[in-house]
């Protein structure tokens, strides 16, 4: 797509009380993830603020004209965190995560026990075009990605703009900036790891084309010894 922006960057939020309770939820084998919020609410860690901070050092160096965050809770607090003073912060709902519907809260082992059915469908479908009921596929997500896209190159043409969001986000936009086509892309989430607190960044051509220039660069976490976390939630959305 045609994407009138110079660069395009995403921060990851930091690591998530969602990220660890998921994480606990998938080592124990148990059907259900243990977290008292909407997905919306689930706030960052202790260990997630340090990820923002040190994310904020890091754009510091060379700060983006303009961040917009995921309104989510995670997102949001991220942005405030790593966002250099005198930049603009503009939340935008069309960068929440992925949303789940019926699979919301559950394991993959919850998934295959409570809804079997759906795994038998999702294979069918892949996963690019699967949508689980109430929820989202990555096709939905990527359309409200372009929209968002296309009104940032008319509002923000030619600058730099930093995403505050999540790790579905990155391939999104591998889809969209990159042009790289479903079989590719889901090669691509397969191999990929997004650690919380890391930025992955496009540059535009002197051709409109754009080429990865950061990928889920981890440097800044670990120059201030802060640990680097990565909590596979693409995996989990029924890989």
């Amino acid at each position: 797509m045609n994407v009138d922006l110079d660069w395009v960057g995403v921060l990851r939020h930091g690591q998530s009380t969602g990220n660890v309770a998921r994480e606990e939820a998938e080592s124990a084998g148990a059907d259900v993830i243990d977290i008292a919020e909407r997905d919306a609410d689930v706030p960052l860690t202790d260990l997630g603020r340090e990820q923002a901070s040190a994310a904020g050092k890091f754009l510091a160096e060379q700060p983006p004209d303009v961040v917009i965050t995921s309104t989510y809770r995670r997102a949001w607090d991220t942005a405030r965190l790593a966002t250099p003073d005198g930049v603009p912060i503009i939340p935008d709902e069309r960068l929440r995560d992925r949303e789940l519907g019926v699979l919301d809260l559950l394991t993959s082992h919850g998934v295959s026990e409570r809804w079997p059915d759906e795994l038998r469908r999702k294979r069918r479908l892949g996963k690019f075009y699967y949508r689980p009921p109430g929820g989202e596929s990555w096709a939905d997500v990527v359309l409200r990605l372009r929209s968002l896209l296309t009104e940032l190159s008319v509002e923000h043409a030619g600058k730099r703009v930093l995403l505050a969001a999540h790790e579905m986000t990155v391939f999104a936009l591998r889809y969209l900036l990159e042009g790289l086509p479903e079989p590719d892309l889901l090669r691509a989430a397969g191999a990929t790891e997004i650690p919380n607190g890391s930025v992955t960044a496009w540059e535009r051509d002197a051709d409109g084309l754009f080429t990865m220039v950061l990928a889920q660069e981890v440097g800044h976490l670990h120059a201030t010894d802060t640990p680097p976390t990565a909590d596979d939630d693409a995996a989990q959305q029924l890989s």
